[in-house]
């Protein structure tokens, strides 16, 4: 290993005029000296070259990995707390060397390893986080944070009476608790590549949630949120998360619109005498023609003077007796939609549809998209307009496959409704979880307005420019983090947490839906 030259320190008696050589001698000297208020402290390096204010370089010769926190004592303002950003592995092996090495002769490599730490600061008198505004010194010793400061700087909170467990803090057993009061008043995003774990994640949440007794509601294309109902599996895991497996059956409710392939699920319907003609029209994509409004209007007004419960059947016939020809698109949409099975003479109550303290799960499996749409438009109109006049409980919407409801690009049923709600739901008590894969592809006033933002790994470049323009806080350096994160770690900040942080997620106690199955080869005879 190499070794830098040492530098003499003068004695302590001497009383002559100190040198600029003189005084890096000092620091050398303090860097070195073993001081009692540092016994226990695990130090992992020292601090080396250009020393700033808001980052350093140290010499790594202890046990620390990217994203760990460390603590400096500041010659003013007492114990700092930093977080690597970067490692790196500095070697004199040459292409000579490696040629020799290939050749299988024996060659000496010297190597050291160096750290980036990006300063996150120290709490003053007061309780305000400040960063130094004079360098540390070369020569400081670096050690691995201990889990009070770090609390006391980033302001960690654990067991809170509002808090949700969502993992331990990367590199240390200090947990992680976002303020449920704070996300269901700010809205949240979790986003991820595809396989990333943001569902995991999101199971995680809706645990708390259920523990809680938040009324949730839960937009679920692909049938996966039902498995809560049943206890995951103790899986072994290298870390303790104090996590015990338990199944959530008298927490949920489920609705499907397809209920033989969701035989758990019990059926959803729509009430159609209760919608006007605007809100049938709402529910095709002829929406905007003003002269299919007046005709479906027509059609509606001449049965409800003979009967007060009628299907759409009896809507198609009336329209189809009036010989209009400019009725056919109107009347191809309405026959669409009495295939979807959707509407009875008596819908689905909002009294059975949200229950205070229960999870619903709108289970889309087997429901096309465009249905899907609709029924999600639907039902988040009612959730809003019924929030607003206090008629349900404060309450959670969380919707999986966040881009299909509200795009970047285009415009989906829904998308009108959640823009509302992004923007005026934490007034009238409904928050907002969105959840998707392709950041880029959601409405950005929809993004914008979550607060806490749960981030796991995610590649594509158009993706990470969404979440940059969103997420306030986010360094450059954390950009590229968010490309190179371990499945299972997250970057959560909003709510109660003030700044980014590093989150290995907590194993599920529910059974994950959303495994993968997994193919065993069959053995060839």
């Amino acid at each position: 290993m190499q070794t830098d030259s040492t530098v003499e320190a003068p004695a302590q008696d001497s009383v002559s005029m100190e040198t600029h050589e003189d005084s890096k001698s000092h620091a050398v000297l303090a860097a070195a000296t073993k001081h009692p208020k540092h016994d226990g402290l695990q130090q992992v390096g020292i601090i080396y070259g250009n020393v700033g204010t808001s980052d350093f370089q140290f010499r790594v010769f202890g046990d620390i990995e990217t994203m760990e926190y460390i603590q400096v004592e500041h010659q003013h303002e007492g114990w700092v707390l930093g977080r690597v950003s970067e490692m790196q592995r500095k070697t004199d092996l040459s292409l000579e060397k490696a040629k020799r090495l290939q050749e299988g002769q024996d060659v000496e490599i010297d190597e050291e390893v160096i750290a980036k730490v990006d300063v996150v600061g120290f709490r003053d008198d007061r309780g305000l986080l400040q960063v130094p505004r004079t360098p540390f010194r070369a020569g400081d010793n670096v050690y691995k944070a201990t889990g009070t400061l770090i609390k006391d700087v980033i302001g960690l909170k654990e067991n809170m009476e509002t808090g949700a467990y969502l993992g331990l803090l990367f590199g240390h057993d200090i947990r992680v608790e976002v303020d449920i009061n704070s996300m269901v008043q700010k809205h949240v995003s979790i986003l991820a590549k595809t396989g990333g774990g943001k569902s995991f994640l999101c199971g995680d949440l809706i645990e708390e949630l259920m523990k809680h007794e938040v009324t949730t509601m839960i937009f679920d294309p692909h049938g996966e949120y039902g498995a809560m109902r049943e206890k995951g599996s103790s899986a072994k895991s290298h870390r303790n998360f104090n996590v015990i497996p338990h199944g959530y059956p008298e927490h949920i409710i489920e609705f499907a619109t397809d209920t033989t392939i969701n035989p758990k699920a019990k059926s959803l319907k729509f009430t159609l005498s209760n919608l006007e003609a605007r809100d049938i029209l709402e529910l095709t994509s002829l929406k905007s023609a003003k002269n299919y409004l007046t005709s479906l209007r027509k059609a509606i007004d001449s049965i409800r003077t003979v009967k007060k419960e009628y299907s759409l059947k009896e809507i198609i016939s009336v329209l189809d007796s009036e010989e209009d020809g400019q009725n056919a698109a109107l009347i191809n949409e309405l026959e669409y939609l009495n295939e979807t099975n959707i509407f009875a003479s008596q819908g689905t109550k909002i009294d059975d549809l949200v229950i205070k303290g229960k999870v619903t799960i709108i289970n889309f499996k087997g429901t096309p998209p465009d249905i899907q749409e609709l029924v999600v438009n639907r039902i988040a109109t009612a959730l809003f307009e019924l929030r607003k006049v206090g008629k349900i409980p404060p309450m959670m919407m969380v919707v999986e496959e966040a881009h299909n409801y509200c795009p970047q690009i285009g415009l989906a049923a829904s998308s009108k409704i959640f823009r509302t709600i992004a923007s005026e739901g934490r007034k009238f008590g409904l928050g907002l979880t969105i959840i998707s894969q392709r950041a880029a592809k959601i409405d950005k006033n929809v993004l914008s307005q979550c607060n806490t933002q749960m981030i796991l790994k995610v590649t594509n470049p158009n993706d990470l420019k969404a979440i940059a323009n969103s997420l306030e806080g986010l360094s450059a350096g954390m950009e590229d983090e968010i490309q190179r994160l371990p499945i299972g770690v997250a970057l959560i900040i909003g709510g109660n947490i003030q700044m980014p942080l590093f989150v290995e997620v907590r194993p599920r106690e529910s059974r994950h839906g959303g495994e993968s199955v997994e193919i065993i080869p069959s053995k060839r005879v």
